[in-house]
């Protein structure tokens, strides 16, 4: 018997994936069966472009309410203002010191939340596993496609 991974997420993350849903199910997915029924009535399936890309759409939302479906079923939410402690984990608000004295924050976040451009990587990332379990001061090595890369701890925070 298989075992179900957790999927760990801030609270931000859990109500995004539970809007996501609600819409894909009460609005898109109304729409792209209207669309089907449209392109049903225009006739002849086979040379219909319509019909095969509304299908085709349709296929893609049921995915969608599926993945989001299985990840809220595996989801355990984690707050980071309920979070303390000297050491990096998930949620934790990061600010590093790059190779060029540069400073740089990150907070660690689950995958679906990961956005670079918004400071959030994934716990899973190169960065954020190398950061999981340090503490201010550890220096981080990490091996990027682009090369390796080092950065110093400065401050751990859990907002």
């Amino acid at each position: 018997m298989a075992t179900l991974e957790k999927v760990p997420m801030l609270p931000s993350g859990h109500q995004y994936l539970l809007v996501q849903l609600k819409q894909l199910k009460e609005t898109e997915r109304p729409t792209v069966v209207q669309a089907i029924e449209e392109a049903r009535a225009h006739g002849d399936l086979s040379e219909n472009a319509e019909y095969h890309a509304a299908k085709e759409r349709q296929g893609q939302i049921e995915a969608q309410v599926i993945e989001f479906e299985d990840m809220l079923a595996r989801a355990v939410v984690i707050d980071p203002k309920q979070l303390s402690g000297d050491r990096v984990v998930f949620g934790a608000t990061v600010q590093l010191q790059d190779e060029a004295d540069k400073p740089v924050t990150y907070q660690i976040v689950g995958q679906h939340e990961a956005d670079v451009k918004s400071a959030r990587i994934s716990f899973s990332s190169p960065l954020g596993k190398a950061l999981i379990g340090r503490r201010v001061g550890d220096e981080v090595e990490v091996h990027t496609p682009s090369g390796d890369k080092y950065y110093q701890i400065d401050n751990i925070a859990f907002i």
